[in-house]
């Protein structure tokens, strides 16, 4: 079973093509969360986590998930992490969270995708997203054939890169930049919801026809990248910058 998360569509689709590619099921994460369904989850094929690193670890909405659902049938975990750049020692954390939840880690790898963090980063242009895309074909392909030969990830590098970047800076990153505080709409808004809807937390509610943010937040650039009219904003971190966000 194929499990993801996404904000703006980089993790789904690596996700969708690892189902197709390994003729398993696709679960979206994301609305199990806004449905607060807790349900057990069964499979009598691994489990595959699909889901984009956040500060070079598994997102902390991802891990809540992990540990308080029941995973039935099958105990073997993979991590597959969509990133910009790479996933530091994010693998070393997901170990200690399968441990936690007695299931069998199998190792991460890493996948790169067009970046989309742009509270703090710049998303690239059209042109160089679609480049990376066709670039992460091949190392979707080979994640699936160890998968499917039931095979070890490789293991990451224990540098003290890694380590300081999911270690120190993910401890720092929390607390310092995942906030719903500073979100807003600019004059363009159209009133459609669509930022409510793709909000895997429910936390933007419609008043009226304009959106307000409530105190939970991932900062999964749903909202931002997925605005029809490009009308909503971060702060000033975000004003003028290219949004991404990868339909289907």
């Amino acid at each position: 079973m194929i499990l993801y998360f996404s904000g703006t569509g980089n993790s789904r689709y690596v996700a969708k093509r690892m189902g197709e590619e390994l003729g398993d099921e696709v679960v979206s994460v994301n609305e199990r969360l806004k449905n607060k369904n807790r349900e057990a989850l069964r499979s009598q094929t691994p489990f595959v986590v699909v889901s984009p690193v956040y500060a070079w670890r598994l997102p902390r909405v991802v891990e809540g998930f992990i540990l308080e659902t029941a995973f039935e049938g099958n105990a073997d975990v993979y991590f597959v992490l969509t990133c910009g750049g790479d996933v530091g020692l994010a693998g070393k954390y997901a170990k200690k969270l399968c441990a936690k939840k007695g299931l069998a880690y199998h190792g991460l790898m890493g996948i790169r995708m067009p970046e989309n963090y742009i509270a703090m980063y710049q998303a690239p242009c059209k042109e160089e997203a679609r480049e990376i895309i066709r670039r992460a074909k091949e190392p979707i392909q080979h994640a699936c054939s160890l998968i499917g030969g039931k095979k070890e990830f490789p293991e990451q590098e224990s540098t003290l890169a890694n380590v300081l970047k999911s270690g120190m800076v993910n401890d720092l990153f929390y607390p310092l930049f995942v906030t719903a505080k500073g979100y807003h709409t600019t004059s363009a808004c159209i009133g459609c919801g669509k930022c409510a809807a793709l909000c895997p937390l429910n936390n933007i509610r419609m008043e009226g026809k304009q959106p307000v943010w409530g105190n939970e937040c991932t900062q999964c650039m749903a909202c931002i990248c997925g605005c029809p009219a490009k009308a909503v904003e971060y702060r000033k971190k975000t004003h003028g910058k290219e949004r991404y966000y990868l339909e289907g």
